[in-house]
C-alpha cells in the first residue's frame, strides 16, 4: 500500500497534465497511457487528447522530449531518468530499475498499473462489486498483461508473435516516412500510429478487464453448485457459463457438466483428464455414440434424449431433468462396466 495518494487520485478539482515521450513508442507507454485514461477521466475522448490536444476533462496529454515540457508536467512516465511516484514520476531508465518483489524490473506501464490500475478497474467495472473483486481483476491483469509487458520492454523475455506489443509496434509509421513525406507528415503519421496504438491497447484492456470480471463470477457460481451438488462427480449449473478453469484450479472431481444451451436444449459435457486436453475422464458410453432422436432415447432409456456426439464427450436432452438422467445413467453405465472387467 503506498505512502502517497497518486497524483489526480484525490479529491482536488483540477486539471492533470500527463506526458510521455515522443517518437518510436511501444507498448509499455501506450499502455501507460490508456491506463491514465481510466484511472483519471474515463469519460473523456482517448483519441482527440492524442491528435489535437483537445480535452474538456481533467486530463491533458503530451508526448515531448523538450525538458521544459516535462519540468511542467503534472505526471511523467517513459521518460525523465526519475521514479518518484509521489512527485508523478514513472521512468524506469535508470541504472537502478525500479524492481518488482521478484526482480523482474518495471516497465512504465507496470508503474503506472501500481498506482493507477485499481482506479481504471473500478471504473471499467460497470456492475457492482466489492473492493476484494476489483483487487483481484487488478491482480489477474497485472499478472497477464502487466508483467509481460514489463518482461518485453526491459529484455527480460519476447512476449512472442501477434501479442498485443507487436499489434503496437504495427501501428508505428515506416522508418522512411520523414525522407519519403518530409518531417510534419512524419510527425503527424506518429501521431495517428499512437493514437491507433492507444485505441487498440484500450479496446484490449477493456475486454480483458470484462472477461476476468465474468471469469472470478463463473467462479463463485461453479464453487457453489459444486457445494450443492449431491452427487459431486455431476455439476449441474443454471446458466452456461466456462467450468473446466474453475475444476481444474480447485481440483474438483467433476466427471460431467449438466447446463442448459441457449436453444433451451440441456447438454451433458465431459470433462478432460487435464485441463485443455482432449478425451474425457469418463467418456460417456460407446453404445450412444453419434445416436439422435428416438435411437438414442431407446439406448439411454432418456425420453427427451436429443444427439450424441459421435466422440463421446457431448450429448443433450430437450429438458434438466433428462440431462441429468443421461449422465447419471452414464455414470452406471461406467460403474457396471469396470466391475464386469474385475
Amino acid at each position: 500500500m503506498s505512502e502517497y495518494t497518486p497524483i489526480g487520485l484525490g479529491h482536488e478539482a483540477t486539471i492533470t497534465t500527463a506526458l510521455t515521450h515522443s517518437g518510436n513508442f511501444h507498448v509499455d507507454e501506450t499502455l501507460g497511457y490508456v491506463v491514465l485514461h481510466y484511472a483519471l477521466a474515463p469519460m473523456g475522448d482517448l483519441r482527440a487528447r492524442i491528435l489535437d490536444g483537445a480535452s474538456d476533462d481533467c486530463l491533458k496529454f503530451h508526448r515531448s522530449r523538450n525538458p521544459e515540457q516535462i519540468q511542467a508536467a503534472d505526471i511523467v512516465f517513459d521518460v525523465g531518468g526519475i521514479y518518484d511516484p509521489a512527485k508523478g514520476r514513472y521512468d524506469h531508465h535508470m541504472k537502478n530499475k525500479p524492481l518488482r518483489e521478484d526482480g523482474t524490473p518495471y516497465s512504465a506501464a507496470g508503474l503506472l498499473w501500481k498506482d493507477y490500475g485499481k482506479a481504471a478497474v473500478r471504473n471499467l467495472v460497470r456492475t457492482q462489486v466489492n473492493d476484494a473483486t476489483i483487487t483481484a481483476i487488478w491482480q489477474s491483469i497485472d499478472k497477464s498483461l502487466v508483467v509481460p509487458i514489463d518482461q518485453d520492454d526491459n529484455g527480460v523475455a519476447k512476449m512472442g508473435k501477434l501479442s498485443l506489443a507487436d499489434i503496437v509496434s504495427a501501428c508505428s509509421p515506416p522508418w522512411d516516412t520523414a525522407e519519403l513525406h518530409g518531417p510534419e507528415e512524419a510527425k503527424r503519421r506518429e501521431t495517428l500510429g499512437f493514437a491507433n496504438a492507444a485505441t487498440a491497447v484500450a479496446s484490449h484492456l477493456v475486454n480483458t478487464i470484462d472477461r476476468v470480471r465474468a471469469s472470478l463470477k463463473a467462479t463463485d457460481r461453479v464453487l457453489s453448485a459444486y457445494a450443492a451438488a449431491e452427487d459431486k462427480r455431476i455439476l449441474l449449473m443454471d446458466t452456461g457459463m466456462p467450468t473446466e478453469k474453475v475444476i481444474f484450479e480447485h481440483d474438483l472431481p467433476v466427471i460431467y457438466v449438466v447446463s442448459p444451451t441457449g436453444g433451451g436444449q440441456w447438454n451433458v459435457k465431459a470433462v478432460p483428464p487435464e485441463r485443455g486436453a482432449f478425451g474425457q475422464r469418463i467418456s460417456l458410453p460407446e453404445a450412444w455414440a453419434g445416436l439422435d432422436g428416438v435411437a438414442l432415447a431407446k439406448a439411454s432409456g432418456v425420453n427427451d434424449a436429443v444427439f450424441a456426439h459421435p466422440a463421446r464427450f457431448i450429448c443433450g436432452a430437450a429438458s434438466r431433468e433428462g440431462a441429468l438422467a443421461m449422465a447419471q445413467q452414464a455414470l452406471a453405465i461406467d460403474a457396471a462396466q469396470k466391475s464386469a472387467q474385475s
